[in-house]
């Protein structure tokens, strides 16, 4: 991929005394898939929008290949739109929905028909082009949806939640689609969901929205790992949180304790970290480390397990802490510390640091 040719500058949007967007700014590079993660409200589809054409920004830039967008309209931007609801024209078939932005550009019948053919087989759905969308599936005209606005070869393609109306099974079927064409095809697409496994699975980075504002950026593996606020590592993936109280902290590193006579050490630390301070200690379930015995075992603290779930490839157990935290753990079907467990049973609970955050 090239440097960067889509930059967000500084936007923010007001609708009212209420800001939905506040100083986002990013760069895009060309062929990325990016993705704009968030809970509803957190601006991620305004965000969009705008760089669309659809919204003004209050405030703010978007440059394409170093030029504004926002002296054009919508209409003339030549970006690619997918929607959650497919938005297919129902009178039309399948080859005219996707013929329909290429007859709007006057395109010649020849070229039209050519493309029409070469993005049916895109999506593979040769053979469908004289269906009408209500004779297809919700993932098969999705996929004529995704179809019609690669059609006109557009330099950015922006999705808005566009599977979040398919089941399960469905969705990550088109997720693996989507996946596929954006490496043949080397579209920049950015993409929106309030969905963490779909952002994971689909996206090169992933912009983790919240309360209008950018948290932080980067890929699944940087984001699950090196969580910049407690926002994103509760967030992306799952997480226990224990309460715990600084007792020193230097060179992003800090020493907590948990009651009074647990200790550990040289845990990354987020925020303002002070001697005495209160804090929380983040824990990823598949990184803690269950046993019956104590004797041999890492330090850790003891537990008193509430729930056992089996989940297929992997148990979920849910313990709790004497302070009456409760903690989830996940290990994998088959490990030694599983057979026998029962509720009520008292475990040990232990981690490596490096795994572990703490944010103030």
């Amino acid at each position: 991929m090239s440097e960067s040719f889509l930059k967000i500058k500084g936007i923010r949007k007001e609708y009212g005394p209420v800001v939905a967007v506040h100083d986002v700014s990013l760069e895009v590079k060309r062929g990325e898939f990016l993705t704009f993660l968030g809970p509803s409200g957190s601006g991620k589809s305004t965000t969009l929008y705008i760089l669309a054409g659809f919204e003004n920004p209050t405030k703010g830039d978007i440059l394409l290949n170093d030029e504004t967008l926002l002296s054009t309209p919508s209409h003339k931007r030549n970006i690619g739109m997918v929607f959650q609801r497919y938005t297919l024209f129902p009178h039309l078939t399948v080859g005219e929905n996707i013929a329909f932005p290429l007859k709007v550009r006057r395109k010649s019948k020849a070229e039209i028909d050519s493309r029409v053919r070469e993005m049916l087989r895109l999506v593979r759905l040769e053979g469908f082009e004289d269906r009408k969308p209500a004779q297809m599936s919700g993932g098969q005209q999705q996929r004529v949806a995704l179809a019609r606005a690669l059609a006109y070869d557009p330099p950015v393609l922006l999705m808005d939640e566009p599977l979040s109306a398919l089941d399960k099974k469905l969705r990550e079927e088109i997720q693996f689609e989507i996946r596929r064409i954006h490496q043949q095809t080397e579209v920049t697409i950015l993409y929106v969901t309030h969905d963490q496994e779909e952002a994971l699975r689909l996206s090169d980075r992933i912009a983790v929205f919240s309360r209008g504002v950018i948290d932080q950026v980067g890929t699944g593996p940087e984001l699950y790992a090196h969580p910049a606020t407690r926002f994103v590592a509760e967030f992306i993936g799952d997480s226990d949180f224990i309460a715990c109280e600084l007792l020193a902290a230097s060179d992003g590193k800090a020493t907590v304790s948990i009651g009074q006579d647990i200790v550990f050490d040289h845990i990354p630390v987020h925020g303002e970290a002070g001697s005495g301070k209160k804090a929380a200690l983040m824990l990823r379930p598949e990184r803690l480390q269950l046993s019956r015995n104590q004797a041999g075992s890492p330090a850790g603290f003891q537990a008193t397990v509430s729930d056992i779930t089996f989940l297929g490839n992997n148990v979920h157990v849910v313990a709790h802490t004497g302070a009456g935290e409760l903690l989830a753990v996940r290990l994998p079907f088959g490990h030694e510390a599983i057979a026998g467990l029962n509720r009520g049973d008292l475990v040990h609970l232990a981690f490596d640091p490096a795994s572990a955050q703490v944010f103030c």
